[in-house]
C-alpha cells in the first residue's frame, strides 16, 4: 500500500476549499481518502457542533468528487474532529490517503494508515469496561488495516467516540439501566478514558485484566503511550484511526512518537522529531522542516495542580474550562520547536500517556 498525507488549513468549520485545489491540482483522488483528523476552532464541549458541520462538509466535498453517496463515506471513511484551537492554534485537516503501491517495498518500514468503525454503544454502556472492549477491539481492526505487525511500529492511535446527552440518559433509565454519570460534560472524559484503556489493550501496553470499571477515569498509573481520544455528541459508537510504519508501505512518508512529560516538555517534542530523523528547530532555520508534515499531540495539566513544582490554576478557572487553557500552552511549546503553529493538539488526556503528559507523534517526508 502507499499512504500519503496532505496538511490543509481551514478559514471556517466548513471551509473545504485547499482540499478541494488539491483535488483539482490532481495531488490525490477523493475515493482514495481513507480517513481525516483535524482541529476545528469551536470549543470542545458538549455543544460544539463545528465538529459536525465540518465532517458533513468534508463528506460532501469527498461524495461529490468520488460519485459516491453521502452516507457511503460516512461508513467508510473517519473524519475524527478534535474541537478549540486556543491561543496561536491555527484550524486545519489532515486528509490521509490509501492507494495501490508504487514500486515494490523496499522492506523499511514506511507510514502506514488504518480504520476502523465499531457497534454502537448503549447509553448503559458508555464510559465502562464494555465501552474499553469495543474500543479495543476496533483498535485491532484497524491494526491489521494498516498492516502493522509490530506493537512497536504503532505510533498514534486517534479514538472519537461519543458522550451522553440528556435524551442518553433519559432512554438507559427509562428502561432501567444506570448511566456512569448524569453530567453530560463528565461523561466526555468518561468516554476519553474508556477509549484509551482500551487502545492500551489492543497495543499490549494495558493487561487486559485491568479493564474494569474501577480502572476507567480513576486509576492513571494505567495508561497507553500512543493513545489519543476525543468525545462528542455527533455519535455514539468508537471511530479509529491508527498511524504507524509498516515494511509493506511504499509511502515516502515515516511517522515516529515520543511522550511529553509535562505541557512544556520541549525536550519530548525534538526527541519525537529526531526519531524520524528531522533536527527542526525554528531558532536555527534548520532546512528540515519543510519536510515535516504534521504533529499530533495529546494533553492534560498535571492533575497534582503544579507543573515542575509550580502551583497552575487550570481545574480552579470557573470562566475557561482547563481544557482550553491547556490546549494553547502545548500548541505554543510544539510551535516553538517546530515554527509552525498548526498543528494538531487535543486535551482530555485520562490514561493517554502518564499524568500530566501525552504523546507527541511526528509526520515526516523522506529525504
Amino acid at each position: 500500500m502507499h499512504a500519503q498525507a496532505f496538511k490543509v488549513g481551514m478559514r471556517a468549520p466548513d471551509d473545504v476549499g485547499e482540499a478541494a485545489r488539491l483535488l483539482d491540482a490532481g495531488a490525490f483522488r477523493a475515493e482514495r481518502v481513507v480517513a481525516i483528523l483535524g482541529k476545528t476552532e469551536g470549543n470542545g464541549g458538549v455543544n460544539d457542533f463545528t465538529r459536525a458541520l465540518a465532517t458533513l462538509s468534508f463528506q460532501m466535498l469527498i461524495a461529490g468528487r468520488s460519485g459516491k453517496k453521502l452516507e457511503d463515506v460516512a461508513r467508510r471513511v473517519p473524519i475524527i474532529w478534535s474541537g478549540g484551537t486556543e491561543g496561536l492554534m491555527s484550524p486545519h485537516a489532515t486528509i490521509f490517503t490509501r492507494e495501490p503501491d508504487r514500486g515494490t517495498p523496499t522492506g523499511q518500514k514506511r507510514f502506514t494508515v488504518g480504520t476502523a468503525y465499531t457497534r454502537e454503544l448503549l447509553p448503559e454502556e458508555f464510559g465502562t469496561a464494555v465501552h474499553a472492549r469495543v474500543a479495543a477491539d476496533g483498535v485491532r481492526q484497524a491494526i491489521a488495516d494498516a498492516g502493522i505487525d509490530a506493537a512497536a511500529d504503532i505510533h498514534f492511535v486517534q479514538i472519537k467516540t461519543g458522550a451522553l446527552t440528556t435524551e442518553r440518559i433519559q432512554n438507559a433509565r427509562g428502561r432501567g439501566k444506570g448511566v456512569v454519570t448524569g453530567d453530560t460534560g463528565k461523561s466526555m472524559a468518561y468516554g476519553r478514558a474508556a477509549a484509551a484503556v482500551g487502545i492500551g489493550a489492543a497495543t499490549g501496553e494495558v493487561d487486559p485484566a485491568r479493564l474494569t470499571d474501577a480502572v476507567i477515569g480513576s486509576d492513571f498509573s494505567v495508561y497507553s503511550d500512543v493513545a489519543s481520544t476525543s468525545s462528542g455528541v455527533e455519535l455514539m459508537n468508537c471511530e479509529v484511526i491508527v498511524l504507524g510504519n509498516s515494511a509493506r508501505s511504499t509511502s515516502d512518508l515515516v511517522i515516529g512518537h515520543a511522550v511529553m512529560k509535562d505541557a512544556i516538555d520541549a525536550a519530548g517534542v525534538r526527541e519525537a522529531l529526531r526519531r524520524v530523523g528531522l533536527t527542526v528547530d525554528c531558532e536555527l532555520g534548520d532546512p528540515d522542516r519543510a519536510r515535516l508534515v504534521n504533529v499530533f499531540a495529546k494533553c492534560e495539566p498535571d492533575p497534582s495542580g503544579r507543573t515542575r513544582g509550580r502551583r497552575h490554576v487550570m481545574f480552579d478557572d470557573s470562566d475557561i474550562n482547563y481544557t482550553r487553557h491547556i490546549r494553547g500552552v502545548v500548541n505554543a511549546v510544539i510551535a516553538s520547536v517546530t515554527g509552525d503553529p498548526m498543528c494538531y493538539v487535543s486535551a482530555g488526556a485520562e490514561h493517554q500517556g502518564p499524568p500530566g503528559g501525552g504523546v507527541v507523534a511526528v509526520l515526516a517526508r523522506l529525504v
